[in-house]
């Protein structure tokens, strides 16, 4: 499984992910400078947090025009997979690759720490190596990760099982106090319709290796890399 990074300007955890990719899958990766159009031939496409463009206007609103997304959304369209993490996640709905929009937490505040996600759908090339209904312990940093999206764009995320994550206890429940920033019905991470683009606001590439916390974020990465 080959893997390409973006990098963008003010990108800041896009070693992380080469880190997770290259070091602790064993899987090769290439980093791609977003002024490029070349994606060197991946299996899947990763878009990483931090803050592209300094955040200016809003997260993901001038990454989106940057000149590599014409290819990634040729790649897309043609079945590759696609995967954006928390600044990504924004840029992908920016980019309208994923429905909703990402607002200011509720609290209006940075919010960094770890939460606990509950897996609802393992039928996706980013989750079929996780258990149905299985708890992940994952961080979050970000200040706009409060997912909106209208009445009736919900019904089709929860019609046609594009809602993969939601913000939950350790035991697996969905409550008010579980959900760090807001989100429409704890909302965490959602695919597109065809199932090989995926969005999510925690950072599974920081959860690799026992010493820097834990290893459930491998289950993303090793769901990629067996799909």
């Amino acid at each position: 499984m080959r893997f390409s990074i973006i990098v963008f300007p003010g990108s800041n955890c896009d070693h992380d992910c080469e880190y997770a990719i290259r070091q602790v899958l064993k899987n090769p990766v290439e980093m791609i400078w977003h002024k490029n159009t070349d994606l060197k031939n991946p299996d899947c496409v990763v878009i990483p947090g931090g803050f592209s463009y300094g955040d200016y206007l809003r997260t993901g609103a001038i990454a989106r025009f940057s000149p590599i997304m014409e290819s990634i959304f040729n790649f897309a369209n043609k079945g590759g997979l696609v995967i954006g993490i928390c600044n990504g996640f924004q840029i992908l709905c920016e980019a309208q690759f994923l429905p909703g929009v990402l607002l200011k937490n509720k609290n209006l505040r940075f919010v960094c720490r770890n939460t606990y996600v509950r897996v609802d759908e393992v039928d996706t090339p980013f989750t079929n190596q996780c258990k149905n209904s299985s708890v992940l312990s994952m961080p979050i940093a970000h200040g706009e990760g409060n997912f909106f999206i209208d009445e009736e764009g919900l019904k089709k995320l929860e019609d046609q099982h594009q809602i993969i994550m939601r913000y939950c206890n350790s035991k697996g429940q969905i409550t008010d106090e579980s959900n760090p920033n807001g989100s429409l019905k704890n909302i965490a991470g959602i695919c597109n319709q065809a199932r090989n683009i995926f969005g999510l606001m925690p950072h599974p590439e920081r959860v690799c290796e026992k010493e820097l916390g834990g290893i459930d974020g491998q289950l993303i990465w090793q769901s990629i890399s067996n799909s």
